[in-house]
């Protein structure tokens, strides 16, 4: 039966495993000195070597050899747990083993000593699967294992481990595997197999794996599959769905001429070939993203996952653009990607978001914004390019003052001319107020200090007239009086005046009484309850007895 490339050259020692330099050395160290911890806790991308060197521990452990950091792989151990059917190594899937009664089974199971081997190894594959619950369960037995147990859990999601977990178990980050050590991998596996790949199609599939080996020769197996025993570059890209340098490059030559319907027509050309508007943009947020690095750091930078003429071919794109017009056009890639996740309408989105980049393109920056003002002030503009003379319009005399003069003459016009005596004003507006209705005011003004200081009429009256000495109030009496732009100040308090209070008429008096006695409830309240109404007093005023 056939066996895919990912399980038949899977790592069975130290060597094999790809990168982790860190980790390998550490573990190594840790069985050569026998300093074996009771609980790993292995984190990292998809990918990356995590079971399978949680595997390569079970054989170091268990070896007849052992332990040691270079297994035999022909004892009865190493070749069970190779094969996966080693009874003291147990292997947890913890995506369907996330309970409380599962981890209470293994809390069982951890009692017994190993039937063969020195150690019994429990591999949990998905750890951060588990529920707070069962994690709690099996917490005291992680802390205090037996002498012959030892815990590894596998997570591509390690802060969902629970703090007492992790701090119980030494912790390995895994790192992504490196491009060039997935190319020449992926180059091994091809001579050994009989397959003829370029360097070109070996990017690619190492583009596509994006640091995961898994994921790199799972899309190698794949391609075999479809082209045969010789891969080419364009056929993997048809098989896989990316989109070349050049395809990815006819947006980059529309944004540097600035032409919105070469964009338009891509899209077109997209849709009409079946392509995918999200996975588009995501290809053109990673192919922008290269051309900033490029920009930035040159051809040669270990940042840019490319081969060596694709790298060549996207250094000659980036000197054509400004850092800033690459990281402005990088934003807006990234700002499109997010929308097209959940667009209605992704041909439509992906078209407004090429234009947006277009249309980005003829910006400036600040500072030549700022010196072109600055020329424009002083007069001094550079030399434009000769165009044609241009007949301009017969210019309309102009007849009268302008607009800007008229509002100047109308600030500086002189106040119509005022009375200045405080007694004055203050009758004045007593008067106005009694003739516009305001009769709560002119009560309160009559109480009042009223002056004319600097052009402003300043009035303090007592604290009990706050609500009637209002400026809508006083606006309405100086604009009775002629004088509506005067300005005015109000305050209240306590108020020491040699003027006499302007004493209200007894004929006003007996029109209040009698508006007061002729409202309908006080006319109710003397028909129910009779009576004799003496006094009519308003509320607002001070009361003396």
């Amino acid at each position: 039966m056939y066996q895919v490339i990912a399980r038949k050259y899977r790592p069975q020692s130290f060597d094999d495993v790809l990168s982790q330099e860190h980790i390998k050395t550490t573990l190594r160290n840790a069985i050569a000195q026998n300093r074996i911890a009771h609980g790993y806790i292995f984190s990292g991308q998809r990918g990356t070597g995590k079971t399978t060197t949680a595997r390569i521990v079970a054989r170091c452990l268990n070896c007849l050899q052992g332990p040691t950091d270079q297994p035999c792989g022909v004892c009865a151990s190493c070749l069970e747990v190779t094969a996966g059917g080693s009874v003291d190594v147990i292997e947890i899937d913890a995506a369907s083993n996330r309970g409380i009664n599962e981890m209470r089974e293994l809390r069982e199971n951890v009692r017994y000593q190993p039937a063969r081997d020195r150690y019994k190894i429990f591999i949990v594959d998905e750890a951060h699967q588990i529920t707070n619950e069962a994690f709690n369960a099996l917490l005291k037995t992680i802390e205090e294992p037996p002498p012959w147990a030892v815990f590894i859990l596998c997570t591509t999601e390690s802060h969902k481990i629970p703090a007492t977990i992790a701090s119980r178990c030494q912790h390995f980050s895994f790192r992504s595997v490196d491009f060039n050590d997935l190319i020449e991998r992926m180059r091994e596996i091809c001579v050994q197999e009989g397959i003829e790949a370029d360097d070109e199609a070996l990017s690619v599939l190492a583009q596509a794996g994006e640091g995961s080996v898994r994921d790199s020769l799972s899309a190698l197996d794949q391609a075999i599959a479809c082209c045969g025993n010789k891969l080419e570059a364009a056929q993997v890209r048809a098989l896989l769905g990316a989109f070349s340098l050049d395809a990815m490059a006819q947006v980059t030559t529309a944004l540097a001429a600035q032409d919105g319907g070469a964009v338009l027509a891509l899209v077109d050309d997209l849709e009409r070939n079946g392509g995918s508007p999200q996975h588009f943009s995501r290809e053109l947020s990673r192919y922008l993203r290269n051309l900033l690095v490029t920009r930035i750091s040159g051809i040669d930078s270990r940042l840019v996952t490319a081969s060596p003429s694709e790298r060549a071919e996207m250094g000659r794109i980036a000197a054509a653009f400004s850092e800033e017009d690459l990281t402005r056009y990088l934003q807006l890639a990234l700002d499109l990607f997010r929308e097209l996740q959940f667009s209605l309408q992704p041909r439509f989105h992906l078209e407004i978001g090429l234009l947006k980049m277009v249309q980005a393109g003829k910006l400036i920056s600040m500072e030549e914004a700022l010196a072109s003002i600055g020329t424009q002030a002083t007069g001094r503009q550079p030399a434009p390019a000769p165009v044609a003379p241009v007949q301009k319009p017969p210019a309309v005399a102009r007849t009268g003052p302008s607009p800007f003069e008229l509002d100047r003459l109308k600030k500086t016009a002189p106040a119509p001319s005022a009375p200045s005596a405080p007694d004055d004003w203050r009758a004045k507006l007593h008067g106005a107020m009694t003739e516009t209705g305001l009769t709560f005011s002119a009560d309160a003004i009559a109480q009042a200090e009223v002056a004319l200081i600097d052009n402003e009429l300043r009035i303090s009256a007592p604290k009990q007239f706050q609500l009637d000495l209002g400026r809508g109030e006083i606006l309405t009496a100086l604009k009775h009086l002629g004088f509506p732009t005067l300005r005015f100040k109000v305050s209240f308090g306590e108020v020491r005046s040699a003027q006499p209070a302007i004493q209200k008429p007894a004929a006003k008096e007996d029109e209040v009484t009698e508006r007061a006695l002729a409202h309908p409830e006080v006319q109710r309240f003397r028909e129910l309850f009779g009576g004799e109404v003496r006094t009519v007093r308003n509320l607002k005023e001070p009361w003396n007895e």
